[in-house]
């Protein structure tokens, strides 16, 4: 059974199990704890927490029970941050798959949401290839990431990809 229909036994709508879907392709599932790129204690779909220890194991159960209460904690902020407007399936799977990855408080300030908010969907769509860094290096991971985040937002607004 794949990723996004898991998460839709936990009872997550189509657009936030799609969103999840995204984030495990890109994130990986890694069964222990680890270090990311920039050094950040991590685990399996690029969990991050307090509570995580070095050389830590988890079962794949684990892993999508932490992914399941991650995404409800990111969807309810992406939310909060864009409830004056209604997005799409895709364009919520993609702002998901973002919000997860670089954290609410970065898309609360971004030109990406400004633009968002403001009705420019498309350049809204569009800003998020520009967010490729992590601690200062170009990161080819972040590169792909946004690339698919950002063709799943256009075609939730029926652009085409530039």
């Amino acid at each position: 059974m794949n990723i996004s229909r898991k998460l839709m036994m936990f009872g997550f709508a189509a657009s936030v199990a799609g969103g999840g879907a995204l984030i495990a392709e890109h994130e990986g599932q890694v069964l222990s704890s680890y270090s990311d790129p920039v050094g950040v204690l991590t685990s399996c779909y690029g969990h991050t927490g307090a509570e995580l220890k070095d050389n830590q194991t988890f079962t794949e159960k684990e892993c999508l029970e932490q992914l399941a209460t991650d995404l409800s904690q990111h969807n309810y902020q992406l939310m909060k941050l864009t409830s004056s407007i209604e997005l799409s399936n895709s364009e919520h799977g993609a702002y998901l798959s973002f919000i997860y990855n670089v954290g609410h408080q970065a898309f609360a300030d971004s030109t990406l949401r400004k633009k968002l908010l403001a009705g420019d969907r498309v350049g809204a769509c569009h800003e998020l290839i520009r967010w490729v860094y992590a601690d200062g290096r170009k990161l080819n991971g972040l590169i792909n990431r946004r690339e698919s985040e950002r063709q799943l937002c256009l075609r939730g607004i029926d652009a085409e990809p530039i």
